[in-house]
C-alpha cells in the first residue's frame, strides 16, 4: 500500500547540533573529528589495499616457514573475529561488508593452500603450524587425521554451505521481490507527511542496501563451497604428489614417504578446513538470523529463558535419562541439576518481580488488544485511492524515474486552490486482480473511475476531429472520452504535425486523477474538513464565525451547503463571501438547497468566470419558451392552468434525449456549455437531468451579472403538436 501526496516541507530540527558524547572539537579546528575520521578510513583503505595485493602474491610469492605460520594463524585469528563480529550483530546489514570479506578471507586460504602445498612438495617441512596440526591434534594416526579431515569436509561442504546458499538463494528472491512494496510504502509515508523526504531518502537506502546484501550473499554462498571443493583437490594433490616425490627424488622408503606426507597434508588440509568451517558457519547464522535491535546471544538467551516450563520438563527427562541401566549417571545427574536450576530461577523471577508481572499484564493486554487493532485498521476507509496494474508500478517507483507521484502532488495543490478545499491524499495500491496496464479510482473504497494505461507509449488527443490519420493503437481518453492514439515516443513530432495533442502516461493517469477529484470533490469533503476550513476563517474573521455558527447554522447545515456547491463545480474558496451570505440568509431560512441558492446567487463573478469564453460571453443552451412553461407547471406547485402543456412521462424521455443531443453538439474543446435556465427553475431542472446527464453544469440568468453577455448556442424546446 502506498499513499501519495504533495511533497512534505518538513526540515530537519536540529541538523546542525552536536551529537551526544561527540569528542570535542581541536581549538582552531571545528573539522578536527571528522579529518580524523577521514584519516582513518583513508588509512583501512590504504592498508587493504596492501592485504589484497599480498594474498595475490602468496599465489606466486615463495614463502619461508616462519613468514607462513603468521599468516595460518592470522587466516584462524580472522575467522574467529567474523564469526564473533556475526554473533554480536543485531542487523545483517551491520555487516553489510560480509560477502567481500568472505571472498578475501576465501582468497587468502586458497594463496595459504598454494604456499603450503609449495613447501610440502618441495622441502617435506612447511612450518610448525602445519607440523602441530598433523602430529600433536590428530595424535600421530594418519588415518584418524584423513578421517577428521574427510568429515570437516562434509559438514562444511553438505551441511553448512548448502543450507546457507539455499537460504541466501530465497531470501535475494523474496528482498527483490518486496522492494516495489516497500518503495510505495516510504512513498505512503512521505505523501502523508509522516516523513519528511530526508527520512524518505534514507529508507530508499536502507531498502537497496537489504537487496545488494541478500544478493551478494547468494553470490557469496557459491565462494564457500567452491573452497571446500578446492580444498579436497589440493589435499589429494599433496597426497599423490607428496608420495611420489617422496620415493622419486628423495630416496624414502614407500612407509616413510607415506608417512612423512600425510602428516603434512592432513596438517594442512585441517589448518585450513577449521576457518573455512568457521567463516561458513558464520555466514549461515547471519543468514539464518533477522534484523534485531540486540545480537543473536542475547535474542536466543532471552527466548529460552524466558520458557522456565521448558526448562523443568527438561531436567526431569534427563534424571530420567541417568537411572536407565547402561547410561553414566554423573553427567546425566549434573545437567540435570543445572537445567532444574536454571529452571527454578527464572520461574521465580517471572513470578516474583514487579517488572515481569506488570510485563505479563501489559502483554495480556497487547494481546487483547492487538485484535481490536487490526480490526479497526480493516474496518477503516480511504477516501481516495488508487489502484495499479503490476506494469504501471514503475511509474511511482523513482529508483526507475517514475514521476507519478510529484505529478500528483502537484496535482493536489492545484484542486485545492483551485476548488478552496483539503484534497485527501491518495492511497496507491498495487492490485494483481487489475490487468497489469490497467488503473482503478475508488472513492471511500468504491470505484469511480479507472482505465488503462500503457507506461511505454504516448497519447495522441484528437481534440479537433479533424487530424490526419498517425500510425498508433486507437483508443479513448479515459478522462474526457475523446478519440486518442497510444504512439511511441519517436512518433509524438508527427502527431502533433497532424492535429494531434501528445502527453505521456504519467499525465494521463494524474489529468483522469484530477478530474475525478473535481467531479467528487463534494464527495470527499469531509465535515472535519469543513470544522478545519472554518477554524482557519475564524483566526481571520471571529466575528463571522461565531455569529453564524452554531447561533444561527450547524456545522452539518453548512456542510450539506458546501457539497452542493462543489458537487456542481463552483469553489468554496471565498469562503468569507459564503458565511456572510449564509448569515443573512439564514434569518429566512434553514433549509440547505434553499440556502446554496443564495450562495449561488452570492457568488456571480465565480460563476461567470468559470463559464464565459475568452471574449467575455457566456455561452450555452437555453430554455425555450414553450418547455419553460410547461416546466414552470411541472416544478412548481401552484396548479396547472386550463388549457396549458402537460408533461408526459414520455414527452420527458424525449426531452432527455434531445438535450443530451444538444449538449454533445454544442461540446467544443472536451468543454461541455453549460444549461442556461430561469431563475425559478434551475433547481426544478438539474433534478431532472441530473441522473441523465450528471456532468451537465446548469446556471440560472440569475447567477450571472447583469452586465455580462450571454448567447444560445442551441434551444431546449418542446416539440410543436401539430
Amino acid at each position: 500500500m502506498t499513499a501519495i501526496g504533495a511533497t512534505s516541507a518538513t526540515g530537519i530540527a536540529g541538523a546542525g547540533a552536536p551529537r551526544v558524547g561527540a569528542a570535542p572539537a581541536a581549538p582552531g579546528n571545528s573539522n578536527a573529528p571528522r579529518s580524523v575520521r577521514r584519516g582513518f578510513i583513508a588509512g583501512a583503505e590504504t592498508w587493504l589495499a596492501i592485504g589484497v595485493v599480498i594474498i595475490v602474491g602468496l599465489l606466486v610469492v615463495p614463502l619461508p616457514p616462519i613468514v607462513l605460520d603468521g599468516l595460518l594463524a592470522l587466516s584462524i585469528a580472522l575467522s574467529i573475529l567474523v564469526l564473533l563480529v556475526t554473533l554480536g550483530t543485531g542487523d545483517p546489514i551491520e555487516f553489510s561488508s560480509f560477502p567481500s570479506v568472505l571472498l578475501l578471507l576465501t582468497l587468502l586460504r586458497l594463496g595459504l593452500n598454494v604456499s603450503t602445498t609449495r613447501l610440502i612438495l618441495g622441502r617435506g617441512y612447511a612450518g610448525e603450524v602445519i607440523n602441530a596440526f598433523g602430529h600433536f591434534l590428530i595424535g600421530g594416526n594418519f588415518v584418524v587425521g584423513l578421517v577428521i579431515f574427510l568429515i570437516l569436509v562434509v559438514i562444511n561442504f553438505m551441511v553448512i554451505t548448502k543450507g546457507a546458499g539455499r537460504i541466501a538463494e530465497v531470501a535475494a528472491r523474496f528482498t527483490l521481490d518486496a522492494m516495489p512494496g516497500k518503495q510505495m510504502a516510504i512513498d505512503a509515508d512521505l505523501g502523508a507527511g509522516l516523513i519528511d523526504e530526508n527520512e524518505a531518502r534514507r529508507r530508499r537506502q536502507e531498502v537497496a542496501r537489504y537487496a545488494d546484501f541478500y544478493g551478494s550473499m547468494d553470490g557469496s554462498a557459491k565462494f564457500v563451497r567452491g573452497d571446500a571443493v578446492a580444498g579436497l583437490v589440493i589435499t589429494a594433490v599433496n597426497l599423490v604428489g607428496g608420495f611420489i616425490i617422496g620415493m622419486a627424488q628423495q630416496g624414502l622408503s614407500a612407509s616413510e614417504s607415506l608417512a612423512t606426507y600425510t602428516s603434512l597434508t592432513i596438517g594442512d588440509g585441517l589448518v585450513t578446513q577449521i576457518p573455512a568451517l568457521i567463516v561458513s558457519t558464520a555466514a549461515g547464522i547471519i543468514m539464518t538470523y533477522g534484523n534485531s535491535s540486540t545480537g543473536i546471544g542475547s535474542v536466543v538467551a532471552a527466548q529460552v529463558m524466558h520458557q522456565p516450563r521448558a526448562m523443568g520438563m527438561a531436567a526431569v527427562i534427563l534424571a530420567g535419562l541417568a537411572i536407565l541401566p547402561g547410561l553414566p549417571a554423573l553427567p546425566f545427574l549434573t545437567l540435570a541439576g543445572v537445567a532444574g536450576t536454571l529452571a527454578w530461577r527464572n520461574r521465580v523471577k517471572v513470578s516474583t518481580l514487579p517488572e515481569a508481572q506488570t510485563a505479563k499484564s501489559g502483554a495480556a493486554a497487547a494481546t487483547a488488544a492487538a485484535p481490536a487493532a487490526q480490526m479497526k485498521e480493516l474496518l477503516q476507509v480511504e477516501p481516495l485511492e488508487v489502484e495499479l496494474g503490476y506494469a504501471l508500478v514503475p511509474l511511482v517507483n523513482e529508483a526507475q524515474a517514475g514521476d507519478l507521484l510529484q505529478r500528483i502532488g502537484i496535482m493536489r495543490r492545484q484542486v485545492a486552490v483551485e476548488l478552496g478545499i483539503i484534497v485527501p491524499p491518495a492511497r496507491i495500491r498495487d492490485n494483481i486482480q487489475l490487468s497489469p496496464t490497467e488503473y482503478a479510482i475508488k472513492l471511500r473504497g468504491v470505484r469511480v473511475a479507472g482505465g488503462e494505461v500503457m507506461p511505454r507509449y504516448m497519447l495522441a488527443l484528437d481534440t479537433t476531429g479533424t487530424a490526419m490519420p498517425v500510425e498508433g493503437i486507437r483508443t479513448t481518453d479515459p478522462t474526457f472520452g475523446m478519440a486518442a492514439l497510444w504512439i511511441t515516443p519517436d512518433r509524438s513530432i508527427e502527431a502533433e504535425a497532424a492535429g494531434y495533442s501528445v502527453v505521456e502516461a504519467p499525465t494521463v493517469l494524474s489529468t483522469h486523477l484530477m478530474e475525478t477529484i473535481r467531479r467528487h470533490a463534494g464527495d470527499l469533503l469531509s465535515r472535519q474538513d469543513v470544522r478545519e476550513l472554518v477554524d482557519g476563517i475564524r483566526e481571520i474573521h471571529p466575528a463571522l464565525v461565531d455569529d453564524l455558527i452554531p447561533n444561527k447554522l450547524s456545522l452539518g447545515t453548512l456542510h450539506r451547503v458546501l457539497q452542493r456547491l462543489l458537487r456542481e463545480g463552483l469553489p468554496v474558496r471565498d469562503l468569507v463571501t459564503i458565511l456572510e451570505t449564509l448569515s443573512d440568509a439564514a434569518e429566512l431560512t434553514k433549509d440547505a438547497e434553499v440556502l446554496t441558492e443564495h450562495v449561488r446567487r452570492s457568488l456571480a463573478t465565480v460563476v461567470a468566470q468559470i463559464f464565459a469564453d475568452p471574449d467575455g460571453c457566456v455561452r450555452g443552451i437555453t430554455v425555450g419558451p414553450r418547455l419553460e412553461a410547461a416546466l414552470m407547471q411541472l416544478l412548481t406547485p401552484r396548479p396547472v392552468r386550463e388549457g396549458g402543456p402537460a408533461l408526459e412521462p414520455d414527452q420527458l424521455t424525449g426531452l432527455l434525449r434531445a438535450l443530451n443531443e444538444l449538449t454533445t453538439a454544442a461540446r467544443r474543446d472536451g468543454r461541455t456549455r453549460p444549461l442556461i435556465t430561469p431563475p425559478a427553475l434551475r433547481v426544478g431542472v438539474r433534478r431532472l437531468v441530473e441522473p441523465i446527464l450528471p456532468e451537465l453544469p446548469v446556471i440560472s440568468l440569475g447567477e450571472l451579472p447583469p452586465q455580462m453577455p450571454v448567447q444560445s448556442l442551441a434551444m431546449w424546446e418542446l416539440p410543436r403538436v401539430s
